[in-house]
């Protein structure tokens, strides 16, 4: 399965272009890939409606909160200060 490629973006709209960083949202997404097919596959053999576990898991991700807050916006603005 492929994983978009989107253009990232900062909160300011700026493309992301850092090479190691898109190697490692590109490798972050990637493994959430391959834990949710787990997953979803482990559900599916004890029993499970497929499409009950795909929306706990659309409710999981809606659930993620930014631990960081605003702190990396603060951060990039001062750097650039």
């Amino acid at each position: 399965m492929n994983i978009p490629q989107p253009k990232w973006r900062s909160p300011t709209g700026e493309i992301i272009a850092c090479v190691e960083k898109l190697k490692v949202l590109r490798e972050n997404l990637e493994e959430i890939q391959r834990l949710c097919q787990d997953a979803l596959d482990d559900a599916v053999l004890m029993g499970c409606d497929e499409r009950q576990f795909r929306s706990v898991l659309v409710d999981l991700i809606g659930r993620l909160k930014n631990t960081y807050g605003n702190q990396r916006e603060s951060s990039d603005k001062n750097e650039s200060a």
